[in-house]
């Protein structure tokens, strides 16, 4: 399977996602927007990832890139791609689908339970999750469910924490793919957002539990698992 995934600063990587395309032998190619890389034809790939990042996703005059890239994951929906979106990921495919993303009530930064809504717990991908499951945020925006998708998850910071649309079609506000290596260069790089807030967690908090981590790759896996058998 020819998996590519769209990266929008050097420190947010696929992290255990690529450890998993590497177990399973498929190939994993990348644009890196940031140095202004060319997309690939779309017909070449078979899976899109869309990766997270520290800008938004109505920011683009500062990041013209943003443009040509939402018209992309447009190009991969319609011609029936897998696509899935982490944090600023799902909210560019928000965005594509029609929805309405901005600034949250709260940031939420640091490990924070979700829950898993009845409808994520009838779908084939999300049937063996537990009800509640604590992840590693790293957010400000959020985004209205789009027309069509079907709810995945909440938290008590933020409604729509998941979707899917048409079965192939996956949006996480949440990261799952987070090794201890990835959460440090994110408070490397964007340190300056730790500000005291109701859901704002401290360095230390985010890196102690490390047990933490296996389980949302095990997470992770089971997801990347379940879409690779659609």
């Amino acid at each position: 399977m020819k998996i590519h995934y769209l990266q929008h600063v050097p420190f947010e990587t696929p992290a255990s996602i690529e450890q998993w395309a590497l177990n399973h032998k498929h190939s994993l190619s990348a644009t890196r927007l940031y140095v202004n890389d060319s997309l690939p034809p779309v017909e070449n790939l078979d899976w899109l990832i869309v990766m997270g990042g520290p800008m938004n996703i109505y920011e683009d005059n500062q990041y013209p890139w943003l443009t040509k890239e939402k018209r992309f994951i447009e190009q991969a929906i319609a011609t029936n791609k897998t696509v899935i979106g982490i944090c600023l990921g799902s909210q560019l495919i928000a965005d594509v689908l029609g929805s309405k993303v901005y600034p949250g009530e709260d940031k939420e930064i640091g490990w924070f339970p979700i829950e898993f809504t009845n409808e994520a717990r009838n779908s084939t991908v999300f049937d063996t999750l537990p009800q509640r499951l604590t992840v590693f945020h790293w957010h400000g925006d959020t985004f209205d469910l789009p027309t069509g998708a079907t709810r995945l998850a909440y938290s008590a910071a933020c409604q729509n924490q998941a979707f899917i649309y048409h079965e192939k079609v996956l949006g996480l506000q949440f990261h799952l793919e987070s090794t201890p290596e990835s959460v440090s260069q994110l408070i490397k790089n964007c340190g300056d957002e730790l500000v005291d807030g109701k859901y704002i967690q401290q360095p230390s908090e985010m890196l102690t539990p490390v047990d933490n981590f296996d389980k949302i790759n095990t997470v992770m896996n089971s997801i990347l698992d379940k879409l690779a058998s659609n």
